[in-house]
């Protein structure tokens, strides 16, 4: 299997140049053999490109852009599904090609097929790994059962070594009571009254950090729309720009 990346040699923008070599030094990177074809020089290339280029894949005025990437005749995509398929480790699968062993892709491969259909050896499953990831289960869960057995015992031990009026609590009554009796009934009620206003202002103050928080998240939510306006802007100049200059290039050349 051949890949083939339709290239425009004399392209005067600066963008399609760039994309151009990002696709290009890739492959090369990932040692994939590929066929670059220029449809500046050739009008065949041009045609043929234009023509297995998928109709919903094309942008508004029908003529799509290099590079275009084929495998063989089955089209790839274009330089946007190429970037995605690059993030998402994925770029042999967006080829068509398998992954090399021992590669980040081939892994991930792996690890989906066993997560989807378990361990396989010579085309069926390992029932023998099932069967020990079933004891093992099973030995586990023993083993919890006998650790809160244990913990239970350690909490009777404790109970009887305990007196039991120090493990309900009773010991330290009368201490406390003792502390507590030389207050009157109106210090308690001051201090009562203090620790309810301490804790009134504390909400309120985590209250109104609240609003001030939930104000500038409002503010940044409104900020991004117009970025993205922008930003979305900037690139349908761009790409104005460059199929006007392709159209040039082509005005030229048929001239």
């Amino acid at each position: 299997m051949v890949i083939k990346v339709f290239l425009a040699s004399s392209s005067g923008s600066t963008a399609i140049k760039k994309k151009q070599q990002d696709v290009l030094g890739f492959l090369e990177a990932l040692k994939v053999d590929y066929a670059p074809l220029d449809i500046a020089c050739n009008e065949d290339n041009r045609m043929w490109m234009r023509e297995n280029v998928p109709v919903e894949k094309k942008p508004t005025n029908g003529i799509p852009l290099p590079p275009q990437i084929f495998n063989e005749e089955s089209y790839c995509g274009d330089y946007e599904t190429f970037f995605d398929a690059k993030e998402d480790n994925a770029v042999f699968a967006f080829l068509g090609l398998p992954p090399p062993p021992g590669s980040k892709e081939a892994k991930e491969a792996e690890k989906a097929f066993i997560l989807e259909n378990g361990p396989v050896e010579n085309g069926t499953v390992e029932n023998e790994t099932v069967e020990n990831g079933t004891d093992d289960a099973e030995d586990e869960e023993n083993l919890e059962a006998e650790e809160v057995e244990e913990e239970n015992l350690d909490d009777d031990s404790l109970k009887r070594e305990v007196p039991m009026e120090e493990f309900n609590g009773d010991e330290h009554t009368d201490e406390v009571e003792a502390e507590v009796g030389g207050e009157t009934g109106e210090e308690a009620a001051e201090e009562a009254a203090e620790e309810d206003a301490a804790a009134e202002e504390k909400v309120a103050k985590e209250e109104e950090e609240e609003v001030v928080e939930n104000t500038e998240e409002a503010a940044e939510d409104t900020k991004a729309p117009v970025k993205q306006e922008e930003a979305q802007e900037e690139v349908e100049d761009e790409e104005a720009k460059e199929e006007e200059e392709l159209r040039q290039l082509e005005e030229e050349e048929d001239e």
